[in-house]
């Protein structure tokens, strides 16, 4: 069954992590960010990592030392320790999905990007696809969901079937992702697109001239890009893609 994005996806900008701003006491990936994010209209990104019981949280590093005054590796928390770990320049825990999703509710469009759990985008995946679809499987908003990680989508394939998804995707240089010279050079020409059933990819800005993306597009694939930082970024972006995910500036809704 061939799926599509919803429409919304491609006209709210979608806010990085949700609509964050530590000055202003809102985390990346915080309840306080999502709240702002709804307030303004706009779109929310944001990521999930598996807790030691098998829970999914809200929450981008695979550490926990840059966004709370923990350290070591997620995973090896249960989701209750985690939830009591306050966001660095908040009152707030580490959040679950399920709260998440009890909080927006289907009022604006949800990316849910799964962190890669393998270390080596390899197929060690499936505990933490399994664990998010159990809550997201009932959700009734706007949904889509994404991975690096060719594996992770071909999993959310199984478990999500009926929801649009995509892969995140990049230049993959040597200085910014630790992966062996092979695995990078699959990675950045795609391959995996058809194989998992995308129907998306969400490609690294500074890269969207790739032939590769083009061809993509050219065959229905919706294209958006991370990370937009201004609106000047957008407007070139804007050129090839259809959206943008965002941070440090508000972008203009459309009227």
């Amino acid at each position: 069954m061939s799926m599509t994005l919803p429409r919304e996806f491609l006209d709210v900008p979608l806010a990085h992590r949700a609509l964050h701003d530590v000055t202003d006491g809102r985390p990346e990936n915080s309840r306080a960010a999502i709240r702002a994010a709804i307030a303004h209209g706009y779109g929310i990104e944001i990521d999930l990592q598996l807790s030691a019981d098998n829970r999914a949280m809200v929450f981008h590093d695979y550490a926990l030392e840059r966004l709370t005054s923990e350290n070591g590796p997620v995973r090896l928390h249960d989701a209750r320790a985690l939830g009591r770990m306050v966001l660095r320049g908040s009152d707030e825990g580490i959040p679950e999905l399920a709260e998440v999703l009890e909080i927006v509710a289907g009022r604006v469009p949800l990316l849910v990007e799964f962190k890669d759990q393998d270390g080596a985008m390899g197929p060690d995946v499936g505990p933490l696809e399994d664990a998010a679809a159990e809550v997201l499987r009932d959700y009734a908003g706007p949904l889509a969901v994404m991975s690096f990680n060719p594996h992770s989508a071909a999993r959310l394939a199984q478990v999500l079937p009926d929801v649009p998804r995509g892969l995140v995707t990049s230049a993959y240089t040597a200085e910014d992702w630790p992966l062996s010279t092979q695995v990078r050079d699959h990675l950045r020409e795609i391959p995996d697109y058809d194989r998992v059933g995308a129907c998306f990819i969400s490609h690294e800005a500074s890269d969207l001239d790739r032939t590769r993306v083009a061809e993509l597009k050219a065959g229905g694939a919706d294209v958006l890009c991370w990370t937009i930082r201004s609106s000047k970024a957008e407007a070139k972006a804007r050129e090839v893609a259809q959206n943008v995910t965002f941070e440090q500036y508000l972008p203009a809704l459309k009227g």
